[in-house]
């Protein structure tokens, strides 16, 4: 956009230019050659009043002498009877002309111009004063003169296209911030603002832009209070769940049964108070990836026994960041497990593997039939609601990373997860395994 306005100024202020300057130029040219002419009608009339009180030639000859022109060999009295007094440049014919028809006359002449001027003498008869104008006398100063209009004109013309950037600039700047920051909304950072720059116009518009994303945070914000609030009323009939178990007789099915409702307690608590988190609380945070997968690991082995599942984990040499919510990333690695559980027959292994750059489960079932559409929100070929993976999908997405699905060295399902990890920022120590992973 600078190119283009400084280009538009540079055509629109040249062409202003020229239309002056041409004009300029001629007049200052006439100017030059008729303020000549004027000096060669002065130098005339001087001499045409010599002529009323000179008495003889030698008179007229000291007073052509006397004249500017006269010692410069440009002035010439051509009286009616005798040779012409001083140096003539004139045709014989232009001064018979001018003789006879009386009147002033300009004859251009080799070297410049002469002008003919007609003086009346005694008798009734008449000379001609000759005044020869060289042609540099006739341009005299224009070149200095178009020189400097040139030079002027060109300092306007840099001064408006410099300007002109300048003004350019900071419209740019300004536009190129509030794309920045809309790209930066589309990709998922609630927090970005602008700072209001620009014309009157871009001003309102990043006030528009500040004000939109504060409203879009309330609204998200208002929208997982209500989450929270609606995973708070489960706890009733949690409660109801809780007492039940209690009043089971002792041993391992009633322990399991406690064990699933505390775990469904703290997934509900994780719920609660990862809804109420601000967008600029949730943007802010990171998740050790290996943390938490050895953590859910220990709530699914149990299960895991139960079903006679046989299962790997093979976990990385270190941390894994991720730029995701905690309770996101928990609800993935569910949500991949679970679909383990809740797709294969018992007695089906499966495998997880965390590296550096994502999260892989595969398992011995029969496999997905159609990868592409189990990707898809909504669809799925066991009877589910078809929303694992999509959570799984949107994980990775925040992560800058993507979901496939294909088949794995176990014969079933493989889902891959490759994430862009985090830079760990200096409030976040890298935490050790709180339960180690078997292999």
């Amino acid at each position: 956009m600078r190119a283009v306005l400084a280009r538009g100024t540079l055509a629109v202020t040249s062409m202003v230019a020229l239309a002056f300057l041409v004009p300029l130029a001629l007049v200052t040219k006439q100017i030059a050659a008729d303020r000549a002419l004027v000096d060669a009608r002065q130098q005339a009339a001087a001499a045409v009043t010599a002529m009323t009180v000179a008495a003889d030639r030698a008179e007229l000859a000291r007073a052509v002498a006397a004249t500017v022109a006269g010692p410069q060999h440009r002035m010439a009295v051509h009286l009616p009877d005798g040779e012409p007094l001083g140096a003539t440049h004139a045709r014989p014919e232009d001064v018979d002309v001018v003789a006879a028809r009386g009147g002033a006359l300009t004859v251009e002449v080799t070297g410049g111009v002469v002008l003919l001027q007609p003086a009346a003498l005694d008798g009734g008869r008449t000379a001609v004063v000759e005044v020869f104008v060289p042609a540099d006398d006739l341009t005299r100063g224009v070149a200095t003169a178009w020189w400097s209009m040139g030079v002027l004109a060109t300092l306007l013309v840099a001064a408006s296209v410099v300007l002109a950037d300048r003004l350019g600039a900071r419209v740019v700047r300004a536009t190129r911030s509030l794309a920045t920051a809309s790209r930066a909304i589309g990709a998922g950072d609630l927090t970005v603002r602008v700072r209001p720059d620009g014309p009157p116009d871009l001003l309102d518009v990043g006030e528009a832009f500040n004000a939109m994303a504060d409203r879009l945070n309330a609204v998200i914000n208002d929208e997982r209070e209500r989450a929270a609030d609606l995973s708070h009323r489960l706890r009733t009939p949690l409660t109801a769940l809780h007492l039940d178990t209690d009043a089971l007789p002792p041993g391992p099915a009633s322990d399991r049964m406690r064990q699933a409702v505390l775990a469904l307690d703290a997934e509900i608590d994780a719920i609660i108070a990862g809804a109420r988190r601000t967008v600029a609380e949730r943007a802010a945070e990171q998740t050790d990836l290996v943390d938490v997968v050895a953590d859910r690991l220990a709530f699914w082995s149990v299960l895991a026994e139960d079903h006679g599942r046989p299962w790997q984990v093979h976990g990385a040499d270190g941390p894994v960041w991720l730029p995701v919510p905690r309770a996101e990333v928990i609800g993935a690695v569910d949500a991949l497990v679970g679909n383990v559980f809740r797709h294969t027959p018992q007695g089906t292994g499966f495998r997880l593997e965390v590296t550096g750059s994502g999260l892989v489960v595969e398992d011995a079932g029969p496999g997905i039939a159609d990868p592409e559409a189990a990707l898809r929100r909504g669809v799925s070929g066991g009877g589910s609601t078809g929303l694992g993976l999509d959570i799984v999908v949107r994980v990775a997405r925040q992560a800058g990373g993507a979901v496939t699905v294909d088949r794995g060295e176990l014969g079933g399902a493989r889902i891959t997860v490759t994430l862009a990890p985090a830079t760990p920022t200096p409030a976040l120590a890298p935490t050790r395994f709180r339960r180690g992973l078997p292999t």
